[in-house]
């Protein structure tokens, strides 16, 4: 197996490969027929699973979700987060700095365009300043927002990794008319050979308190949360509030919680799980440069490719730690294949992270070198003063909310 090279990658985008694919098989952390956890998700059925039959070779095979497509780009992008936070990667990332000089929201600390939902059409860059301007006002802003698939060179410039994971510009000027861009990394994990299981509960309380021993209510002092004294209760319709539903101990987490079998979210076991990753090269050879030679265009679609194969290795030493009772461990080490075009056999590559890294740095600059550069300069943005009491008066209702509300 060879190594991937910038030259390489060049080729494939190109024209050489119609797509960039890893797939990566893993096991729970206690081993071959561990129990893991897929995510849930509220539907009135016999479990909260997302299974489907899928078609594995000539088998059909029952199959689980274990990590989405949309958390799966989350992830890619918080793996390049923390490559560029420590220097390793260098590409151009916009965020909100929330910290304040009273250090009011310093717990928001500062959300990059990694972290947005929206990417850089999210409604937190929308409400936030750039040079005191309104981001969308702004020589900036309005650059990304007249960006298009046809010419995206202003979103190449300020925020590439939007051109890879893609972005819908829906709530800006231009609502549900505002540009579309493709998403071209798409990856999920799936569990082969699944068995729905079930999982036990229960709780004893060390005090033994039993549930009839008295009428719980709620305080009217948030701060006490509950009270045995009705003259002390919150009042709700004239009378004292119970706590919870029925004012039992219970509901202020004393008692004991009889033994309980959840067969409706009890984890799962598999045979293996897969990650499959692509990388359409074909989505990425859509995205046009106006004003640019077609060199430069091939050059800037190979340095949204290299962030691609950046996510891809450094989100593998990231580890595959989905979710409470959901490690899974990689039985390999990262591979990437060029699929081509015609049906042959694709083409294994080595990569590691100091390749993948080396790689996007000489795509960067032969990008730049043919007139399509990404901004070097550090782009910061403060959120609006609305966007500031906005969320300030959100804490406030939250503060004064009680757990079960």
């Amino acid at each position: 197996m060879s190594e991937l090279t910038y030259e390489r990658l060049r080729d494939a985008v190109a024209g050489g490969a119609v797509a960039l694919r890893s797939r990566t098989e893993l096991q729970p952390a206690d081993g071959p027929g561990g129990k893991v956890f897929p995510p849930t998700y509220a539907v009135n059925a016999e479990h909260k699973y997302a299974v489907e039959t899928r078609q594995v070779g000539d088998r059909e095979v029952q199959t689980v979700l274990l990590d989405s497509v949309a958390s799966q780009a989350n992830r890619a992008e918080l793996a390049l987060l923390e490559g560029w936070e420590t220097g390793e990667l260098r590409f151009p990332v916009p965020y909100v700095d929330f910290s304040t000089e009273n250090g009011e929201f310093d717990d928001v600390g500062r959300l990059t365009v990694l972290e947005a939902p929206h990417r850089l059409a999210d409604a937190i860059f929308r409400d936030s300043l750039l040079g005191g301007t309104l981001f969308r006002l702004s020589e900036v802003g309005r650059a990304v927002t007249d960006a298009q698939p046809r010419n995206a060179a202003a979103l190449f410039k300020y925020s590439p990794t939007a051109l890879l994971f893609g972005q819908w510009d829906s709530t800006g000027p231009k609502g549900g008319l505002g540009s579309k861009f493709q998403r071209a990394y798409v990856s999920e994990i799936v569990g082969h050979e699944v068995q729905i299981g079930r999982k036990v509960g229960s709780r004893l309380d060390p005090l033994q308190i039993e549930k009839d021993s008295a009428v719980v209510f709620e305080h009217q002092d948030s701060d006490q949360r509950w009270t045995l004294d009705e003259s002390e209760a919150a009042v709700e319709k004239g009378k004292p509030k119970v706590a919870g539903a029925d004012g039992r101990p219970s509901e202020i987490n004393h008692g004991n919680i009889a033994p309980d079998i959840d067969a409706t979210a009890g984890g799962v076991t598999i045979s293996i799980a897969v990650q499959t990753t692509v990388v359409s090269l074909a989505a990425l050879r859509r995205l046009r440069f106006a004003g640019h030679s077609r060199e430069a265009e091939t050059a800037a679609r190979t340095a949204v490719a290299a962030l691609g194969v950046a996510a891809i290795v450094l989100q593998h030493e990231m580890d595959h730690d989905l979710r409470s009772r959901c490690l899974l461990i990689p039985q390999h080490p990262p591979r990437i294949e060029l699929v081509g075009r015609d049906g042959s056999a694709p083409e294994s590559v080595d990569i590691d992270r100091e390749s993948a890294s080396q790689i996007l740095g000489q795509a960067a600059q032969a990008s730049s070198d043919l007139g399509l550069a990404w901004e070097t300069a550090e782009i910061r943005l403060q959120p609006a003063p609305k966007l500031l009491e906005l969320l300030r008066r959100s804490r406030e209702v939250s503060a004064r909310e009680t757990p079960e509300e």
